[in-house]
């Protein structure tokens, strides 16, 4: 087929280009198109139905766990704001991107599991007919229950245009610099905001998103890339005391990757903790987990067990992060920041390479 895929995982920032066709992209003209693809969010509660029974392939839920999640988003407002923070990031990132380049970037926003789909957002990239894409998943660390499946979704649509362009994946970005000093800004600053005499007996904990046991059992690179990315905050921000947990666990027959935040919430308040700072370094954005599971739930555990809670704020299209994702697709094309910059100036300037 025409819709070519490449798979490597983005070089490390700052790496010079691979060839001599990767500075030749950064040089020429063409349109970059730019598919961000995200989990998906209902947009109202009658399209709760609808969503969940998508999450679970086509099989509806029981009424008993059709109103346990609507209760949820209720509980939040009546909807998640997924999609417009998405949107927004994908617009800002586009934008970042283009003005360092010095060529148009159009970006394509699909979901997995609601509308716009990812095999709509290709079609919509494919039409474009932009010279080449960069595919971006909105999840920091790589899971063959995560991560793969956006990327199946969009290679099965490539593969039903036969004149797609040739499409660049970003399999991770749990350790970029910049994504890990962008959440250790946001600990450093939670932890601070905590009254004093619960500052110093308080704890991280490091959140994500549990997938199924048997996913890790299979050598699953997901709770190493959780481990890392948490490392490497609890590193830049100085911590002495942090924790990683999972959360929002799904209902099946199989075990999921724990612990569970709830449980490490009681153990460390059975330790002496005073508070528990919550940095869910698997999400990227605030929706249904963030906003329910963590500021809801896991504080109403916390209170119950007489411990301190907080959040960090999340990322969302904030200017940092926005930066980092720039920083993944121009990498990922082989254009490092100055070579970047200095082909956004030749453009200004009217001037050739």
């Amino acid at each position: 087929m025409d819709g070519r895929t490449t798979d490597n995982a983005p070089r490390p920032p700052g790496s010079p280009p691979s060839s001599a066709a990767a500075e030749g992209r950064v040089r020429g003209e063409g349109l970059l198109g730019l598919l961000v693809m995200a989990y998906g969010t209902p947009q109202s509660l009658d399209e709760v139905e609808p969503y969940y029974t998508h999450i679970r392939h086509g099989r509806p839920p029981t009424p008993e766990l059709l109103q346990e999640l609507i209760d949820r988003y209720k509980a939040i407002g009546g909807r998640s704001p997924l999609h417009e923070i998405t949107e927004e990031q994908a617009r800002r990132v586009a934008a970042t991107v283009a003005e360092r380049l010095g060529r148009p970037v159009s970006a394509f926003v699909g979901y997995l599991h609601a509308k716009p789909f990812i095999a709509e957002a290709v079609e919509r990239l494919v039409g474009a007919r932009p010279r080449e894409a960069v595919a971006l998943v909105m999840a920091p660390q790589y899971s063959a229950a995560s991560v793969a499946l956006y990327q199946q979704a969009a290679r099965e649509a490539l593969a039903r245009h036969a004149g797609a362009p040739p499409v660049h994946f970003i399999d991770h970005f749990h350790g970029h610099p910049g994504f890990v000093a962008a959440l250790a800004r946001r600990v450093e600053a939670t932890l601070a905001a905590l009254p004093p005499d619960r500052r110093d007996g308080a704890v991280v904990v490091f959140t994500a998103h549990s997938i199924p046991q048997p996913v890790v059992d299979r050598g699953d690179p997901y709770p190493r890339h959780v481990e890392e990315t948490a490392a490497k905050v609890a590193a830049a921000a100085g911590l002495q005391r942090w924790r990683v947990a999972y959360q929002s666990a799904g209902r099946t027959a199989d075990p999921w990757l724990g612990p569970d935040v709830t449980d490490v919430i009681r153990e460390l308040a059975r330790e002496g903790a005073r508070a528990v700072v919550a940095c869910p370094v698997g999400f990227v954005a605030d929706h249904l987990e963030v906003l329910y599971d963590l500021d809801i739930e896991a504080r109403q555990v916390a209170e119950e067990a007489g411990v301190g809670f907080a959040r960090t704020p999340s990322l969302n299209a904030d200017r940092d992060f926005i930066e980092v994702l720039a920083d993944l697709v121009l990498d990922r094309l082989g254009a490092t920041r100055h070579e970047a910059a200095a082909a956004g100036a030749r453009a200004e300037d009217g001037g050739e390479p």
